[in-house]
């Protein structure tokens, strides 16, 4: 099979633990054709959706670790599968991107994430569907209901509806301390909608990624756990990865969730649980294969690979 990645620059994946990485190695092991091309090599022309993409050979050498051919525009519905692996934020190009790609699907294309459901399926608010697996959350614009928010729990994080690895989450404790500058901060006078949650001790256990591929969870998640005076969990704030096998509580709402929105063309999702509660659905660009895979020998991407090729087919 050929397939197309769509993703960030090549010369930026961090290679010890890029989970697209490892999803490219996976279909080269199993004899399929890489092809490779960032959103904006995408484009419409002569009523056709192309890629202007290169073919893509992954080599064992960590330090030239990847061969390109030459540019070849190609029609995206040609190719066996398409694989939507550009990491967030969720900016108006990737929607353009996702809308560029629901065209290619009229055409006869096969994309995993399903482009459709990108859109649908935003990271923050995607927990609203599954209030049964959530903590106490507010999202508002108001400044008001933020502080009475406050006042009802005391210790609470605030974050943007768009951020990624962490970026621009606060946590305010019981006195108060900055939720004013917070406040004007995040949601911009009221210009801009806010995220605000119940501060989840359990978090001191980590902030655990759990995998679903083909509506099953893969049995051990990582447990990324915040270091020194952090709050937050995520590896790109400085977080520890723990790999370790799912609990009941876990695998139970992985299947609960994966029931639901694998049927809608999500074939990756990636949980983020904290205690027993789901604070975020990550469909953009999923991670932490390389690191379970490290220390647990549980093979991710090959598990990844078995499903796409049973959806491309």
């Amino acid at each position: 099979m050929d397939f197309l990645f769509i993703a960030d620059p090549l010369n930026s994946f961090a290679i010890q633990k890029d989970s697209t990485l490892a999803m490219m190695r996976a279909a080269q092991a199993a004899g399929h054709r890489l092809w490779f091309v960032e959103t904006r090599g995408i484009v419409w022309k002569n009523n056709s959706v192309l890629a202007d993409c290169r073919p893509l050979v992954i080599k064992p050498s960590s330090a030239s670790w990847f061969e390109v051919g030459a540019i070849e525009p190609r029609r995206v519905a040609d190719f066996s599968a398409v694989l939507m692996r550009k990491d967030p934020p969720f900016d108006s190009e990737f929607f353009y991107a996702t809308h560029m790609l629901s065209q290619a699907e009229r055409e006869g294309a096969k994309v995993f994430n399903k482009p459709e459901a990108l859109r649908n399926h935003p990271e923050k608010l995607a927990i609203m569907e599954f209030p049964q697996f959530i903590g106490p959350t507010l999202v508002t614009r108001s400044a008001d209901a933020i502080r009475a928010f406050h006042a009802e729990h005391k210790d609470i994080i605030l974050k943007p509806l768009d951020g990624m690895g962490g970026m621009g989450i606060f946590r305010v404790g019981a006195d108060g301390m900055n939720l004013g500058s917070i406040i004007e901060t995040l949601n911009l006078d009221g210009a801009q909608s806010v995220m605000v949650q119940k501060f989840l001790p359990a978090i001191a256990q980590g902030d655990k990624r759990v995998l679903i591929i083909g509506g099953k969870p893969v049995p051990y998640c990582l447990a990324r756990i915040p270091q020194g005076g952090e709050v937050r969990g995520n590896l790109a704030a400085g977080g520890k990865g723990v790999a370790q096998a799912l609990n009941d509580n876990d695998r139970a709402i992985a299947e609960s969730v994966g029931a639901v929105l694998a049927p809608r063309g999500l074939l990756l999702i990636g949980l983020d649980v904290i205690g027993t509660n789901v604070t975020e659905i990550n469909v953009t660009s999923p991670t932490c294969f390389q690191e379970i895979f490290d220390q647990t020998g549980c093979d991710v991407a090959a598990l990844f690979m078995d499903a796409l090729e049973s959806a491309a087919t």
